[in-house]
């Protein structure tokens, strides 16, 4: 959908118009999830937990999480079809003060994360496609890193179909190389050196509850995005039908994907070599096919990871443009380009924090500090199903979460798990993430609490 025809129906009408079909929004939650983590975070989780049946079962376990979070909140998307999604079901479910931090923290740390930890991968990957080394290169890797969040920016700027056309190339990248890592793997592994025994071999590094947690953060990096469908909502056709069951199948697809593509890698190289390489998918393709085979891989993973930058700035300034229209953000923020009809400000503004991010922390503190601070909200999100179902009973359900009330439970549980797991191994930067969400709830008080809720019919 044209932005200038999104712009028109949020200033004068509260729906937009609904362009997106099953298959589209489908692609959708497979195309914003599968960026980086499945490319990049293996390293950080295999160097944590050096035992391939565990680093397997951390990734299984991530995917039952996060199937258990697909389905209760695929129950919110079917009951309040609303542009902005998290953000929609926080303020109905616990009011507006939940939702404006949901979009505060979106402002200043969550996409700003999301975006660094994104760059990191796509320089370093950029990188090995001429050869070079990002270990012993990190400020080529970071320069790299910044310019292209620099570009992303200009590009989204410009048009939103350049944007689009970008994800679009990008996602049948991603794809292509994932199939082909899999495929090759287990076709021509055997006879380069891969052995079951690599499935099964632990290094003699003890393996604590500390790290287990720690590791089952970079899991969950791998798997957040599913939700983000629930941002374009309000343009879904039959989302009452549409939107539980592309996040649903989404999903779904996306666990076996990150599994077989886990038992790929731990098939071919031994989990000490996991551990210590940043291009993981790189180096495995290269015991198969050479230096070309990396190269190949490494020019996939750059592009896949390129067209996760423009995802993301497509995405998020639609909960900017939500929360300013309910009178709950600052409307220079949502201001849009006089020429180009885009966000900018919204663009500018999380391209700048990124850049910052992205100079001073590494890919594991980026990704860390964003599952830390984007899957509480989560979490409450889906603790809304309980909220609504007991305040609002008469409010349509087309869809009701499978298990309930066990599967919510689950997702709740697991995520005060590894947050508690945050707090008591990384205090320090755990601690900091929670405060500066928590610093907008004056900001919220000051300067919205008084402003009229805006009446809609659910």
């Amino acid at each position: 959908m044209r932005l200038e025809a999104y712009t028109h129906a949020l200033t004068d009408s509260p729906t937009l118009p609904r362009t997106i079909g099953i298959w589209s929004a489908a692609a959708i939650v497979v195309g914003i999830t599968i960026g980086s983590g499945i490319f990049r975070s293996p390293a950080g989780i295999a160097a944590r937990v050096p035992a391939p049946l565990v680093v397997l079962g951390l990734w299984a376990a991530g995917g039952v999480i996060t199937v258990c979070g697909a389905l209760s909140l695929a129950e919110l998307a079917a009951a309040i079809p609303e542009t902005g999604g998290i953000y929609a079901y926080l303020r109905e479910g616990w009011g507006r003060p939940a939702g404006f931090l949901f979009g505060w923290s979106q402002l200043v740390l969550i996409r700003a994360s999301a975006l660094g930890g994104i760059a990191i991968a796509f320089g370093d990957y950029c990188l090995g496609t001429f050869g070079v080394d990002p270990v012993t290169h990190q400020t080529a890797a970071r320069i790299l890193a910044a310019s292209a969040l620099a570009f992303a920016a200009v590009v989204n700027i410009a048009g939103v179909n350049l944007g689009a056309a970008i994800v679009g190339v990008s996602t049948a990248a991603k794809s292509c190389a994932l199939a082909a890592i899999a495929i090759s793997a287990f076709v021509l592994g055997g006879s380069h050196g891969a052995t079951v025994a690599n499935l099964t071999t632990a290094t003699a590094s003890p393996i604590t509850g500390g790290n287990l947690g720690l590791a089952l953060v970079g899991v969950l990096w791998a798997y957040d995005g599913v939700s983000d469908l629930s941002f374009v909502a309000g343009e879904v056709k039959e989302p009452h039908r549409n939107l539980p069951l592309a996040i649903i199948a989404g999903t779904a697809a996306i666990v076996v994907i990150y599994l077989l593509v886990n038992v790929a890698y731990l098939y071919v190289l031994p989990i000490e070599t996991v551990g210590r390489s940043p291009l993981v998918a790189a180096d495995m393709m290269a015991v198969l096919f050479g230096s070309r085979g990396a190269v190949l891989v490494s020019m996939c993973v750059m592009i896949s990871t390129f067209g996760a930058l423009n995802g993301i700035m497509l995405a998020s300034p639609r909960v900017f443009f939500a929360m300013a229209s309910d009178g709950l953000f600052f409307k220079s923020i949502a201001r849009v380009h006089p020429r180009y009809k885009t966000p900018h400000v919204a663009i500018l503004l999380t391209t700048l924090l990124g850049m910052i991010l992205v100079t001073s922390r590494s890919f594991e503190a980026l990704t860390a500090t964003f599952v830390v601070a984007t899957w509480p909200f989560y979490a409450l999100s889906v603790a809304a199903v309980y909220r609504l179902r007991r305040r609002r009973p008469d409010l349509p359900r087309p869809y009701r979460v499978i298990g309930y009330p066990v599967v919510p439970a689950v997702f709740i549980a697991a995520v005060v798990c590894f947050i508690g797991n945050a707090l008591v191994y990384e205090p320090i930067s755990t601690t900091v993430t929670l405060a500066l969400i928590l610093s907008g709830l004056p900001i919220y008080y000051v300067a919205f609490g008084s402003q009229p809720a805006r009446s809609r019919a659910l």
